[in-house]
């Protein structure tokens, strides 16, 4: 056993406990495209090696309603708060100002039939803004037919349906073949919806896998879908996700259990200014799923996801006001803390052998995850409730506990540190940077 003292981290809302071919996509200090997954691994790694955190946000909008300019200062925006991620939507059925056309009037596809001729000036607008995030050095999970709700008018399916699995095989390959040279890219197939006919779905997928077959590809579903209980193990689904509006956690230990070593990440829950969802509920769902085996979440607000174009719910600002938002800034913190420390490591408690009492439910649930090796754990807290824990489930004979405040950064030596290796009980001992005793971790 070492002799130096373990680390705890606590957030007041987070505790933790710590022991004393491709174009080559830009990332300075950041990932190395293209992205891998390994067996036994779960997590994607870099092409060095190293693991990827998804940290990122919803744009699903950005190609189809946006000039050149505006969407360049959206992703410029993005990589400088720290986000290495976004969410795209290669076309756009309603959710934009000219849909289906892009911001200089230009469809997708020429009149005589969705999905069967591409129309080069929308691509090659799109071209341009992927280009973009490339030399960014950001990470596009983009959706090449977004399905919508329902298999409803918000998306295509109902005209990939008359297109027909040969056509869009098509243009799945057209896709494919077009994109292959960015490292950048990891394909989302659906949107919103578990099809009917999942072969429509397939054939866009597969195609692009002839094409491109060493692209990452995951899947979007209808909301509360366990994706590989209802897609199985797919050729081309190498990446899992939870989107649920309900307590992540829950459905994070349930996808960390089922599959099978599979990594996934938190792909989509409650929008911050929609369903309610401030700055503390967007906390609570990202820590809630990479402390449940998540190797990153997707964060989202409205209006950002769908820029000047309809949404879904009322918007009470216009997006570029929204970039600083009081959930975006609480993500940098976030990213803060993620990048202290070896993340990887990380194993969920869900046998509750660390945190042992005060756990709560839903979204007051505590979480906790320790690390493989016992060199340290963390908890987040979403209340002020006091929390039970055995330190003696870490490596070490003594333990430094922090908090650490989920909305400023703030890290601060719990009042008795370092603890002997056995069960203590904390509480945060104050209101958090936002003024209220919710939401702190370390």
């Amino acid at each position: 056993m070492s002799m130096r003292p373990a680390r705890l981290l606590l957030a007041a809302g987070l505790l933790a406990a710590m022991s004393t071919g491709s174009l080559a996509c830009k990332s300075v200090g950041g990932a190395k495209f293209p992205l891998r997954v390994e067996s036994g691994k779960h997590y994607p790694t870099d092409r060095e090696g190293h693991p990827f955190f998804l940290h990122g946000d919803t744009a699903w909008s950005l190609i189809a309603d946006l000039k050149e300019e505006e969407a360049h200062l959206y992703l410029e925006d993005r990589k400088a708060r720290g986000f290495n991620t976004v969410l795209v939507s290669l076309l756009e059925h309603r959710f934009s100002r000219n849909a289906p056309a892009n911001a200089y009037g230009d469809k997708p596809f020429a009149d005589n039939g969705d999905f069967v001729v591409p129309n080069e000036a929308y691509f090659v607008h799109a071209d341009r803004i992927l280009h973009k995030a490339c030399e960014l050095g950001l990470l596009v999970l983009l959706t090449p037919a977004y399905l919508g709700y329902g298999g409803g008018d918000e998306g295509w399916y109902r005209e990939m349906a008359a297109a027909g699995p040969e056509t869009l095989g098509a243009y799945g390959r057209f896709v494919g073949l077009r994109y292959r040279h960015l490292d950048n890219i990891m394909w989302v197939n659906g949107g919103d919806y578990d099809p009917a006919d999942k072969d429509l779905v397939s054939a866009v997928a597969n195609g692009i896998m002839e094409e491109d077959p060493n692209a990452l590809a995951t899947v979007h579903g209808a909301p509360e879908t366990a994706t590989l209980e209802f897609w199985g193990y797919e050729p081309w689904l190498q990446v899992n996700n939870v989107y649920t509006y309900g307590p992540v956690h829950a459905a994070a230990i349930r996808e960390h259990k089922i599959g099978r070593g599979m990594p996934f990440f938190l792909m989509e829950s409650a929008y911050e200014f929609e369903h309610g969802a401030d700055e503390h509920r967007i906390r609570i769902q990202a820590y809630h799923a990479i402390l449940s085996g998540a190797f990153g979440h997707l964060y989202g607000n409205n209006p950002m996801w769908h820029f000047g174009g309809p949404g879904v719910h009322q918007q009470t600002m216009e997006w570029k006001e929204a970039l600083d938002s009081p959930g975006a800034r609480s993500m940098e913190v976030l990213l803060d803390f993620v990048s202290s420390v070896k993340w990887w490591l990380l194993e969920p408690d869900s046998k509750n052998k660390l945190l042992i009492d005060g756990i709560g439910a839903d979204m007051g649930r505590a979480v906790a995850a320790t690390a493989k090796d016992g060199s340290y754990a963390v908890i987040y807290m979403p209340g002020n409730k006091w929390v039970t824990v055995d330190l003696a489930q870490l490596s070490a004979s003594s333990v430094q506990a922090r908090w650490r405040d989920p909305t400023s950064g703030e890290v601060t030596v719990v009042d008795g540190s370092p603890f002997a290796a056995q069960v203590q009980s904390f509480k945060p001992p104050r209101n958090n940077g936002r003024g209220t005793r919710t939401g702190y971790w370390n």
